[in-house]
């Protein structure tokens, strides 16, 4: 392992593509020292992106005129107006509006400026934990976003998964057309991730780019742009003119209080919902039997266009 590996091997671009990814597995050696994770963290956050970190809470707006509007909400040990200032100055910025909301670094103050930070969530995966002890085993499997799996006899790949599941927060929903049985075979893959198409394995060399599959052979493709899980977001996800024709939802599964449940579109989804989606009718719906009007004409006769009076 040799520092500045991205940039003397030129994995910009696969940098670029990690980016849109929904989340970073550094796989590690269990035998090896924890160097190697400093290593790879630093060579990630010198391309851009944040692992297991949220964004700052800090206010950063560029004016065209009007100077440093420089204020905070909280006492600040880590930086100071002046400070702040000749930041600004180092990137020629001599107009913006500053807020801080929480006690920031100055690194966190300029990732707010550069603008283009990437923050990620990250699993440490540490393999080969066949050839360690189990007491060492138990503390790497204590530490936090950590998992400890063995490709040569193939242990714990389950927990694994549950543990990339959990941190993507992905919700896979079943549709059920009317009249017959849920479609267990094709689920609609949603998420509050959005922007997120891809997985990959940070390894000792570079990245690989694999799929997220569920039983490690067979891959599944991931849904770009899945916005959010609820019922809204579902009929999005089918077609964009679905909502304005739902008419109501019903669904089953551990987000219903009852099965089946009238839901509308503001409903949250959980995994392995079951979803119903019944259209409006075309038409007029609120005439029944021989009392439906199949006319074209205003339902008010005061909406009427009234006729001609006869000539005498």
């Amino acid at each position: 392992m040799i520092a500045g590996l991205v940039h003397k091997l030129c994995l910009f671009q696969v940098i670029a593509v990690a980016k849109s990814s929904d989340i970073v597995l550094m796989v590690l050696d269990a035998s090896k020292s924890e160097g190697h994770r400093q290593i790879l963290t630093k060579e990630l956050e010198a391309v851009g992106l944040r692992l297991n970190k949220r964004p700052p809470q800090i206010y950063f707006k560029k004016k065209k005129t009007g100077g440093i509007s420089f204020n905070s909400t909280m006492p600040l040990t880590h930086v100071d107006e002046k400070l702040c200032y000749q930041i600004l100055h180092e990137y020629k910025i001599h107009n913006a509006e500053i807020l801080f909301r929480e006690d920031a670094t100055v690194d966190d103050f300029i990732d707010v400026i550069e603008g283009n930070r990437k923050y990620m969530k990250c699993v440490y995966v540490y393999n080969k934990i066949d050839v360690i002890g189990i007491d060492d085993v138990d503390n790497l499997a204590r530490q936090p976003n950590s998992v400890v799996i063995s490709c040569n006899l193939r242990l714990n790949f389950d927990r694994l998964l549950a543990k990339m599941w959990e941190e993507m927060g992905l919700v896979r929903v079943y549709t059920k057309p009317q009249g017959q049985q849920p479609d267990f075979g094709d689920p609609v893959v949603l998420s509050v991730v959005c922007n997120a198409n891809s997985l990959y394995f940070w390894t000792d060399a570079m990245l690989v780019l694999v799929g997220v599959s569920s039983n490690f052979g067979t891959t599944i493709c991931v849904p770009q742009d899945r916005g959010g899980c609820s019922v809204e977001d579902f009929c999005n996800h089918i077609h964009r003119s679905l909502v304005k024709d739902v008419k109501y939802v019903l669904v089953w599964g551990i987000s219903a209080r009852h099965y089946p449940q009238h839901c509308g579109l503001a409903h949250a989804l959980h995994d392995e919902d079951v979803v119903q989606v019944v259209k409006k009718k075309e038409g007029n719906e609120g005439a029944r039997g021989r009392f439906k009007s199949h006319s074209d004409a205003p339902a008010r006769i005061s909406d009427r266009q009234k006729k001609a009076p006869l000539k005498q």
